[in-house]
Formats: structure tokens, C-alpha cells, sequence
């Protein structure tokens, strides 16, 4: 069985960031609820455990505690923020309210030589802070405003840490995690794309045996990757069914197509449907109302091609290890809905699939690794992320077939652009590109006549995990260069704005 961190979330913003910074490091570790029972957090082989920050203060009633079994294993232990107080308050420290919050950006001083010394600047978020060190325990660093910014028990392996390593604003602060995951706990770093190949195609041959397989290809990253690992898996046994919404990006099921019946030999099943798409979506600008439709007509689609080729038991769906996690973490059952979800998914309890999902503990960059090596083609696996109902949601108002191609067309004039100017694809700055269709028209000038056209919206975006993402600071010749084509290429729209709206308060997406 692999080796592993367990990481428990007590709530803090930064827990999935935690789990990402551990897997850099070729070290496969899960997220659990502070709460999960023992038996399933052992079930991963944990040689260590990280403790997450979070909102809460060791005493409020109620306050998330570091469980038995885990100060009884004899793991070592490393306590970020939050954490490092409930271990302080377990073991008999004493946690204090601070005078002063400390937040942002502070200068980290190491009392002694080790891994502390590559980090100057840290970034802290908290209002309590240590007073009082557990027996044992002997100070590593101090801040400003903490007398115990870092602390360890060098025979227990315990550690603590007040600041938070697993963020950017905390420069090295990687190094930290991977001296505690690799060096301390003696895991090894042998987390690859290869390995990660290697088990998912013997987990899913054990799974469906000699049994067909059904996949609903979306075209996007997650799905097209999930098709071609299950296919590894098992050859013929997989068919895709790839449907044409009318909904897509340029020459979107023409690069699918290629990639997964040209490139790797799946049978791939495609289903024109964009007539039946618009038809139903006539009429409709509600955004939700929007989704359900699409999500529906899918499902039904769906429904007849599993019938054509036999009703496999099995479905391969691309859930990744964020659309996991964000389902069953601390108090997430309580999270505001802000809209349906982007896959598409909500099959009826009626079709009795088993679900293989290969990806399930995969955060996005790693599936795009796998991706690469499973052999599909960068432009594919780096492609932008793009939601489940299609342009309907970026085709704000009604979506006809004329206003979904004018979007298409803008679109891909703002993909092409800054793929040439390197800001889009593996290694380019920008993280989410894409354009909106306002059904807004305003008045503009071309010829010496008058137009009286729609508007367009560019939206860039930069993002670590997209849970956050602040708007992306093109050069302005380049976003002259994008408005001026289309403008004068796009029948209908004569008039480009740029969203300088950061999430939050904004989503990434306008609807």
C-alpha cells in the first residue's frame, strides 16, 4: 500500500492548498474532516498527520480537537495555525488570546539552525497564540506578535507552526512541508504520473472485470482524461458517447474526436444534438433554468445511447479529488448554493450505473500530468476549463444559434491571441480565458454608419486553486489587439469591455 500524510481540516480556507503542496512533492496524502473516523484515516497508511488551520479559537464550545488515536499512534505530527494550538491545548499548553490579530505578511525569526532558516517572510492569520509550550516542546521561531511562531518536540516528532507554509505568500514554504513529509515521516516520494497510471489501471480492471464500460465525454480536461486512463485499463471494453450541444467551443468535437478515436483508438459514439438543444432552450435567459435544461436533455440523450450498445453496469465519470472533498469537508453541507454544479452529472436514480471513477483523488494539475503521459496532446490536456452547460452560461440572455456562434467566434479570437502571446497553455500566466455575450446593445461608428450592436465581455483570470482568483494584467497592446479583430471580424458586436472583477466578490464565471 502506498505510504501517505493524512491531513485533518478543521476548517480553514487553506486545507485543499495543503494537500495540493504535499502531492508537489511526489507524496500522496488525503484530506478528512477533523471528525472521520479512525478506521477510515488509518485506511490510507498514514505515516504522519498535518493538522489544518481554522476559524475557531481551542475554547468555543464545540471547537474541532485532535482525536485520541491520533496522539496514540506515535506518528509525527505537524500543527499549521489552528492546528498548532489544538496540539498546544491537548497536551497541556496554554493557547491565549492575543492583544493584537496578527494577519499577512510577518517576519519569521529561527531561534536555532533548521529548516526555518529558508524561510524570512510567512504569512499569519490568526487571533490566539501560544503562551505557554506543552512539556516537552522547546521554541523554533518567533514573529512580531507570537513569542512561538514555530515550536517542536524533538522526541515525539511533534511540531507547530503558527503561520501557514502552504501558501505563496509564505515564499519556500513548500520546503517546510516536504522536510516534515519526507525527512520526518519517511514517506517516499514516489507519487508520479507513472504510479499513479500504473494503480488506477489495476484498481479499475479489478473493479469492472470483463464487463463493458460506459463514458460520457464532455470534452472537457477531466472526462477526456478519465476515457483514455479507463481505456488503458481495459481496451475495448470502453465506449464513449461524445454529444454535440451545439453548446461548444471552435472545432471542440473535432479535437475530441481526434484525440480520443484518431489518437487512442476508443470507440467514440457522437451525437449532433444541437437542434434539440436550442429548441428546448428557446426563449430561456435564467441562468439556473439554463442548466437544468442542458443538464436534463443530456441525461435523456444519454439515456437512449446506453441503451443502444447493450446498458453497460459501469460508468466512467471524471470526479476529481476537489469536487470530492468540497462535498463532505467541515460544515460544507451548509455552504450557500450559488449555482448547479458545472459537470455534468445528476444522473437519475433510475439508471443503475456503477460509477469508475478514475480521478477521484486527483487535484487538476495532477490529471493533467496524467493526462500528458497517458499520451494526449498538450493543447488538449492544457486546454482552458469550461463549464458543463456549455456557452449557454456565458451567452448571458437567450441562446440562439446566431448569438452562440458570434460568442464562439469571439472566443476563439481571444484564445488564438493569447495563445501566440504565451499567456495561455502549460506554462502561461493566465489560468481561465474566455469571452461573455452581453444582451446588451449600444451604439458604435463603423463606415460612417451607424451600428447599434451587442456587447462583448473579456474575462481573464489568475489562480492558484480557483477558490480564489484575481483578474489578469494583460499588456494593453494585447488587449487592443483582441478588441480591434473582434470588432471588425464578429458580425454583431461593436463594442469590448474587460472584467477587472476579482472572486470574490465576483465568480469566475458571469452566470
Amino acid at each position: 500500500m502506498t505510504e501517505s500524510i493524512a491531513i485533518l481540516d478543521f476548517g480553514s480556507q487553506y486545507a485543499q492548498i495543503i494537500a495540493r503542496r504535499v502531492r508537489e512533492v511526489n507524496v500522496y496524502c488525503e484530506l478528512f474532516p477533523w471528525d472521520t473516523p479512525q478506521e477510515k484515516i488509518l485506511s490510507i497508511n498514514p505515516k504522519g498527520f498535518i493538522l489544518s488551520g481554522g476559524p475557531k479559537s481551542v475554547y468555543e464550545e464545540n471547537a474541532p480537537y485532535i482525536q485520541k488515536f491520533i496522539l496514540e499512534s506515535g506518528l509525527p505530527i505537524l500543527g499549521i495555525c489552528y492546528g498548532m494550538q489544538a496540539l498546544t491545548h491537548a497536551l497541556g499548553g496554554v493557547v491565549s488570546p492575543s492583544t493584537e490579530r496578527e494577519y499577512g505578511s510577518a517576519i519569521l525569526e529561527p531561534l536555532m539552525p533548521s529548516i526555518l532558516s529558508a524561510l524570512s517572510t510567512v504569512w499569519m492569520s490568526h487571533g490566539d497564540r501560544i503562551t505557554r509550550m506543552p512539556d516537552g516542546f522547546i521554541a523554533l521561531a518567533k514573529s512580531g506578535n507570537s513569542p512561538f511562531a514555530a515550536m517542536g518536540d524533538m522526541q515525539r516528532k511533534y511540531f507547530g507552526v503558527q503561520f501557514h507554509p502552504e501558501v505563496h505568500h509564505t515564499p519556500n514554504g513548500i520546503e517546510l512541508l516536504k522536510h516534515f513529509a519526507i525527512d520526518i515521516c519517511g514517506v517516499k516520494p514516489d507519487w508520479t504520473p507513472a504510479s499513479i497510471i500504473d494503480a488506477s489501471v489495476k484498481r479499475i480492471r479489478e473493479q469492472v472485470g470483463k464487463e463493458r464500460v460506459l463514458a460520457a465525454v464532455s470534452g472537457g480536461v477531466d472526462s477526456t482524461v478519465a476515457a483514455a486512463l479507463v481505456h488503458k485499463a481495459i481496451g475495448d471494453q470502453l465506449v464513449s458517447v461524445f454529444v454535440d450541444t451545439g453548446l461548444l467551443r471552435h472545432k471542440e468535437g473535432e479535437q475530441v474526436a481526434s484525440a480520443l478515436r484518431g489518437g487512442l483508438g476508443v470507440e467514440l459514439i457522437t451525437v449532433e444534438a444541437s437542434d434539440d438543444y436550442f429548441s428546448a432552450l428557446k426563449g430561456i435567459t435564467d441562468p439556473e433554468q439554463k442548466r437544468k435544461i442542458v443538464g436534463e436533455k443530456f441525461i435523456r440523450i444519454f439515456e437512449a445511447q446506453a441503451k443502444n450498445v447493450g446498458q453497460p453496469r459501469f460508468l466512467v465519470q471524471g470526479t476529481i479529488y476537489p469536487d470530492v472533498v468540497e462535498s463532505s469537508g467541515p460544515d460544507r453541507s451548509k455552504a450557500e448554493k450559488i449555482k448547479s454544479h458545472h459537470n455534468v452529472g445528476g444522473l437519475p436514480k433510475d439508471m443503475k450505473f456503477e460509477l469508475v471513477e478514475p480521478l477521484r483523488y486527483l487535484f487538476k494539475d495532477e490529471v493533467r500530468l496524467v493526462g500528458e503521459a497517458l499520451g494526449l496532446s498538450e493543447s488538449l490536456v492544457w486546454r482552458q476549463p469550461f463549464p458543463g452547460p456549455g456557452l449557454t452560461v456565458r451567452c448571458l440572455g437567450e441562446c440562439t444559434p446566431e448569438r452562440v456562434s458570434r460568442l464562439r467566434a469571439a472566443d476563439f479570437i481571444l484564445q488564438e491571441e493569447l495563445s501566440k502571446a504565451g499567456v495561455l497553455g502549460k506554462g502561461g500566466s493566465a489560468s481561465q480565458a474566455f469571452v461573455v455575450l452581453l444582451p446588451v446593445k449600444s451604439v458604435g461608428v463603423m463606415g460612417d454608419q451607424r451600428t447599434y450592436q451587442e456587447a462583448a465581455v473579456i474575462r481573464v483570470v489568475t489562480t492558484d486553486d480557483f477558490m480564489t482568483a484575481d483578474w489578469a494584467r494583460l499588456p494593453l497592446d494585447l488587449l487592443a489587439k483582441v478588441s480591434s479583430r473582434i470588432v471588425n471580424e464578429v458580425d454583431g458586436i461593436n463594442r469590448v469591455v474587460y472584467d477587472i472583477t476579482s472572486k470574490p466578490p465576483a465568480t469566475i464565471e458571469w452566470e
